[in-house]
């Protein structure tokens, strides 16, 4: 599958790398421009390769969106359209706090802001390092760590799902992108922890059904 990254920061560039290593095809964007981008895409082969970020939103069949959360209105909205697109943002200013959405997701701010595009809200939950190294995908599901995916387009969350499972991680579906994106978004109960596979699944379960997350959290191995 194609692959357009923009963002190549921490959850961006490993992404990349892992998408890389899985057989993917991946083409790297930010604003510095491709030429920026050059050591970064050598060292990830033959799979992967610079562009800007009409050209790689071009290319991808899927699109990562792996920029401040705050810089979402720079991309071009139009281009998205229609494109499955991963939302690994986190709602943050530059102070690291996060900002007041109210009543609303950051995924669903994401959705209002790319009309059109098939928003399903995945590797945002893990912290970058985990996100590089926990993936097994030698195990069995139950005993991979989780990777949470919300979405409401059945069809691109089943896609976004394959790809999680392609990393060696265990795609749990935590709903759409309200009430999935309230449990795994930055400051929600399952945000940066550590679960295995079904020990995720039953946590996501009691927590839609109005369960308490408790004070001890599984931990994946």
């Amino acid at each position: 599958m194609r692959i357009g990254i923009l963002g190549t920061g921490q959850i961006g560039g490993t992404a990349a790398r892992l998408f890389a290593s899985a057989g993917h095809e991946v083409a790297l964007a930010h604003r510095g421009g491709p030429e920026s981008l050059r050591a970064q895409v050598a060292a990830l082969g033959p799979k992967a390769r610079a562009a800007t970020v009409d050209e790689a939103i071009g290319f991808g069949e899927v699109i990562l969106l792996a920029i401040p959360w705050r810089s979402r209105g720079e991309l071009p909205a139009e281009r998205l359209r229609g494109k499955i697109a991963i939302d690994a943002m986190n709602p943050y200013r530059p102070d690291f706090s996060l900002y007041d959405l109210g009543d609303s997701t950051s995924s669903e701010e994401v959705a209002r802001t790319f009309p059109g595009a098939r928003i399903v809200k995945a590797l945002n939950h893990l912290k970058a390092n985990d996100l590089a190294r926990r993936g097994r995908p030698e195990e069995m599901f139950e005993r991979r760590t989780a990777l949470f995916v919300a979405g409401d387009d059945p069809e691109a969350k089943r896609t976004v799902a394959g790809l999680v499972a392609q990393l060696g991680f265990a795609p749990v579906d935590t709903g759409g992108l309200r009430d999935g994106g309230k449990l795994q978004g930055a400051g929600g109960p399952l945000y940066i922890h550590l679960f295995a596979g079904a020990e995720a699944e039953g946590m996501v379960h009691g927590l839609r059904a109005g369960a308490p997350a408790g004070s001890e959290q599984p931990r994946a191995g």
